[in-house]
C-alpha cells in the first residue's frame, strides 16, 4: 500500500514526500506519509485522488479530516496515515520533527 500511495503522490506532483516507518515505534500505524501540495486546490486534489486509490484497493472506510479547508488533510487508512499540507502549514506544525526525520530518511528522487 505504501508504494502505491507514494507513486500516486509522485504522479500528482506532490512536493517533499516523506515516508516515516512507524513499525516498532507506534502501535497506531505501520507508516506515516507526509507530503505538500502547492495550494489549497492542489492539497484537495491530492486527497481526492488518494481516496479514489484507497477505494480501488478495497479500503472504503478511510477516515478523513481537514478536507473542507485543505490546509492540512489527514487520511487514516489504518496501516498507513497520510498527512497532506500546504507548505507554510507544514512548516508551522513540523510533525516530522516528532519522529526525528531528517533529510537522510526522505524518499529518494522525490521533491
Amino acid at each position: 500500500m505504501e508504494n502505491a500511495i507514494l507513486a500516486k503522490l509522485d504522479f500528482d506532483k506532490a512536493q517533499d514526500i516523506v515516508l516515516i516507518d512507524l513499525r516498532g515505534k507506534s502501535p497506531m500505524s505501520d507508516a506515516m506519509i507526509v507530503a505538500s501540495g502547492r495550494s489549497h486546490r492542489h492539497v484537495g486534489a491530492l486527497a481526492d485522488h488518494l481516496l479514489r486509490l484507497f477505494k480501488d484497493m478495497g479500503l472504503g472506510k478511510v477516515k478523513v479530516e481537514g478536507l473542507p479547508h485543505c490546509d492540512w488533510v489527514l487520511l487514516d487508512a489504518g496501516d498507513v496515515i497520510v498527512h497532506l499540507f500546504r507548505p507554510e502549514v507544514r512548516t508551522f506544525y513540523n510533525i516530522e520533527k516528532i519522529w526525528a526525520v531528517d533529510s537522510a530518511h526522505r524518499g529518494a528522487g522525490r521533491n
